[in-house]
């Protein structure tokens, strides 16, 4: 191996072989854990210092929960893991001929790359949607759009123009998959419950909730009877649900949709469809469906012996049976790739041939509010549908289990007790400075 070109990285050459993963989320911690018995480096890069348990986001964003409560920082989590070393920078490049790759911090080598930087929310080239909503990908996301929820309640309050009042109050969300429909499910709550008897003086009647869809259900990638489940269930909290319409500009004040129909609000949320993030030096013709990078049935890139692609980053076409246009960007596959690819690193270190990737398909799970959820669970050779209550404490369990670290289990657990006996959201702030001023 030649001499590293450390920079500011200080990584020096040791010898021993080394894996660099780009990305710490499911995909990227996962491999990044079950690299422990590689007999080697794992190095992790990443922009930000902590993992974020991405299906809470939406609980961050209507008060349910503290940001703390969702996140882990990646150093905390392999402390006790030999070998392994965290970067906070950003990859720019790679170099797949001098087997490096360049990032905001300094140069440096690896012997396999793992890219596994996920996805970025796609507005399909609508330049006006992309610089006047808000996403919903990462905490720093969730706590925009809580300050913005609030704060247009407070800009409400002090405002005599009645239009200008409704705009601030009313909300549309775009894309009718879990992340919308679960937001959409929590401002209903809000509303219901909180923002009464905080905003007093306020005629919270005004406030409308919108949730955009442009297929013909909602909850596309689950069962007919979960998709109807959910609409059921935000409609009769009060949600507006347009089904087969889709956005075609929005201004900040005033959507306009693809049947001439114009909704106003001045909070979009986009969650309508997201993008691989494929980087500089890989060569073109990897570049699939999605903005995605194509991988063979070991997630290896195609065209390249050591550089490997997991998660939302990568597409798999043909390589799976059950799915041969690629595997569902959601954190499941991601997770199962991770695991597999760290397997076939250690089996190549031992000179064995590696296994292909098949996607074991547990179901799909949503909550739309307290007591209602829809599950899909494909167990004992069969499949289980429920909605309601235990669909409920199933999608809980679950992602209570998911999170990392007793404490945030543990606030998590605790925040939705106090929530579902007081009907509270105690973390209502604003966590900014508006410096435009309050109206």
């Amino acid at each position: 191996m030649q001499k590293l070109v450390t920079d500011h990285t200080r990584l020096s050459d040791s010898g021993k072989p080394r894996v660099i993963i780009i990305g710490g989320g499911f995909a990227g911690l996962e491999i990044a854990k079950a690299l422990k018995g590689f007999n080697g480096e794992t190095v992790l890069f990443d922009r930000y210092n902590h993992h974020t348990f991405q299906p809470l986001l939406y609980q961050v964003a209507s008060s349910g929960l503290e940001s703390s409560s969702i996140i882990f920082p990646f150093r905390k989590r392999f402390v006790k893991q030999n070998d392994f070393y965290f970067r906070l920078g950003e990859v720019i490049s790679i170099h797949p001929t001098e087997n490096c790759i360049e990032t905001t911090i300094g140069s440096v080598k690896y012997d396999y790359l793992v890219i596994a930087n996920g996805a970025t929310t796609n507005y399909y080239g609508m330049t006006d949607v992309e610089d006047n909503s808000l996403p919903l990908k990462s905490i720093i996301d969730a706590i925009k759009l809580r300050n913005r929820i609030i704060r247009n309640f407070e800009t409400a309050l002090l405002t005599d123009d009645r239009e200008m009042m409704d705009s601030l109050m009313d909300f549309v969300i775009v894309g009718g998959g879990p992340t919308g429909v679960e937001l959409a499910g929590a401002l209903a709550e809000l509303k219901k419950h909180v923002f009464p008897h905080d905003y007093k003086e306020l005629d919270i009647n005004m406030m409308d909730i919108h949730l955009v869809e442009s297929g013909d259900r909602l909850l596309g990638g689950m069962s007919p009877i979960a998709s109807q489940k959910a609409l059921e269930y935000l409609q009769k909290m009060g949600v507006h649900v347009h089904l087969n319409k889709a956005v075609k500009s929005y201004n900040g004040h005033e959507a306009v949709l693809s049947t001439g129909d114009k909704l106003i609000g001045k909070t979009m949320v986009w969650a309508a469809g997201v993008k691989g993030q494929p980087l500089p030096g890989l060569s073109s013709e990897v570049v699939g469906r999605g903005a995605r990078i194509k991988v063979d049935e070991f997630n290896r890139v195609k065209g390249y012996e050591n550089i490997f692609a997991i998660g939302d980053a990568a597409i798999m076409e043909g390589g799976d049976p059950k799915f041969p246009n690629g595997h569902p960007m959601m954190s499941p596959p991601a997770m199962q790739q991770g695991q597999l690819l760290a397997e076939n690193l250690i089996r190549l270190q031992e000179k064995k041939s590696m296994k292909p990737f098949r996607y074991n398909d547990k179901g799909s799970m949503a909550t739309v509010g307290r007591n209602k959820a829809v599950v899909d669970l494909n167990v004992f050779n069969g499949q289980f549908r429920t909605q309601g209550l235990l669909a409920w404490f199933l999608w809980m369990f679950v992602h209570l289990i998911s999170l990392i670290g007793f404490r945030n289990k543990f606030f998590v657990f605790f925040s939705w007790i106090w929530s579902y006996f007081s009907y509270d959201k105690s973390n209502r702030l604003i966590i900014s400075r508006n410096k435009e001023g309050i109206i």
